[in-house]
């Protein structure tokens, strides 16, 4: 349509929305992540001699607990936490009525942590913001549900593994070729001190109480300077695509 727009162009937002190919990128960039298996839904709804050798190798990879995910939705939709062969074959059906591609994650025991990046090629990081929550995963009841999760910003973190975070998620949003906003979400292993990338959300939430605007409110950018910020690596990037 030829007008400015704030975000990712079509390749950032394509690897921001699929988690298989977004950890290609990730993979390709050097970023750590959890051990994990892509699926597509035609080895699911298979004939009964291939599903149950699909199964045999994502136990002997992964093991248990692990989580099945549809590769293209968002807000937890379709995800599963697995503990047993049933419940990842019950898991898997499900995640293929959602979506053709199907990502199975390893589970770590580890604290959820956040990062917000600002910008187009010299894009910033903010500080880092903690979820916790006292279900047994971050599903989408826990997400939308009213005091079920606390944000904690910034994040109670040594310094050094803050400032790890913010050049992963900076190094995330290179990668996927990202542009104006992103949210890059992570696993810390506090005893190991092990950092995995878990995904960027290329459009994340955006209302006054969403992590995205806190981390940048709590780094300096209160949200009306925020949006014009936005507004204005929008009319850039306009205008870097037009002059060539």
């Amino acid at each position: 349509m030829k007008v400015p727009f704030v975000g990712s162009g079509v390749l950032g937002s394509a690897l921001g929305m699929d988690k298989i190919a977004m950890k290609m990128a990730f993979t390709q960039a050097g970023l750590p992540q959890v051990d994990y298996v892509a699926v597509n839904r035609s080895q699911i709804y298979s004939n009964p001699c291939i599903f149950p050798k699909l199964c045999d190798d994502i136990e002997a990879k992964l093991g248990y607990p692990c989580f099945v995910k549809p590769a293209n939705l968002g807000s937890s939709v379709g995800i599963a936490k697995v503990r047993s062969r049933k419940e990842l074959e019950e898991a898997l059906d499900n995640a293929a009525s959602y979506d053709r591609r199907i990502v199975v994650e390893a589970g770590v025991n580890a604290r959820e942590v956040e990062c917000a990046v600002l910008g187009n090629d010299n894009p910033k990081a903010s500080v880092i913001g903690e979820i916790t929550f006292d279900s047994d995963f971050y599903d989408y009841e826990t997400k939308y549900t009213e005091g079920a999760a606390q944000l904690h910003i910034p994040a109670n973190l040594p310094p050094e593994i803050s400032d790890r975070i913010k050049t992963m998620a900076v190094e995330a949003f290179v990668a996927v070729d990202a542009a104006g906003l992103s949210r890059v979400d992570f696993f810390y292993v506090e005893d190991t001190a092990e950092i995995f990338i878990n995904e960027i959300n290329t459009l994340p939430g955006f209302t006054s109480t969403s992590m995205y605007p806190q981390l940048w409110s709590h780094s300096g950018v209160p949200f009306p300077a925020l949006v014009d910020r936005l507004i204005n690596l929008a009319i850039e990037r306009y205008r870097e695509s037009n002059s060539n």
